[in-house]
């Protein structure tokens, strides 16, 4: 197999399309015939970190490049960065709005799910720059 890269951008509060990308990259991995709980999870995360995208940064994209032995995903934003990231992987903390609650999201799950999900996660972050994740998933 040939590596295949996709790439996706994610608009700031553009709920109605949020899920897009994790979904079409869901959509590619499950074409390419792999193990159903590795879509699964590849999926889970990559959803987790595009709705941190739409809800806390200004905007961003999703780099994902599939391997024969590896699916590399890339979450890039700009926006306020996280201040404290050992708080905000603690499971419930959440710097959510009351408006992006009241939709359902915001309960502080994100990254714990994203780092839960994934073989490998690596955070670097500014603040008031933004925030790259990097994701790796053994085939």
């Amino acid at each position: 197999m040939e590596n295949i890269k996709l790439h996706y951008d994610v608009i700031k509060d553009d709920f109605s399309c949020a899920g897009e990308a994790s979904g079409k990259i869901k959509k590619t991995l499950k074409g390419l015939g792999l193990d159903s709980a590795l879509v699964r999870n590849v999926a889970i995360a990559v959803y987790e970190g595009e709705i941190n995208m739409v809800i806390h940064a200004e905007g961003g994209c999703i780099d994902a490049e599939i391997s024969p032995d590896t699916i590399t995903v890339v979450l890039k934003d700009v926006g306020p960065g996280i201040k404290d990231v050992q708080l905000a992987m603690q499971e419930g903390y959440s710097t959510a709005p009351e408006n992006v609650r009241a939709l359902g999201f915001g309960a502080g799950m994100g990254l714990p799910n994203i780092k839960k999900y994934s073989d490998e996660m690596n955070i670097e972050t500014e603040v008031g720059v933004g925030t790259t994740i990097t994701l790796k998933f053994n085939i």
